[in-house]
């Protein structure tokens, strides 16, 4: 499955609107996640986020919660 354009070399993106972190390289959540930006427009209100290091651990650390 192909991920999100500029966030092709990331593996945990966050929505900033629900503060949940999705890791694309789970099918289901990268496919839940592709909905959200093309429904609720994610890259254009700039409510998406990567995280370095490309780690679960850092997400949660900047207050993101797992998809699952």
């Amino acid at each position: 499955m192909a991920r999100i354009k500029r966030f092709e070399s990331q593996r945990y993106v966050g929505s900033r609107d629900t503060m949940v972190v999705y890791d694309t390289d789970d099918a289901s959540q990268a496919e839940e996640l592709t909905a959200r930006v093309d429904a609720d427009d994610l890259h254009g209100r700039n409510l998406l986020q990567s995280f370095a290091p490309d780690e679960l651990a850092e997400a949660r650390n900047r207050g993101f919660k797992s998809a699952r």
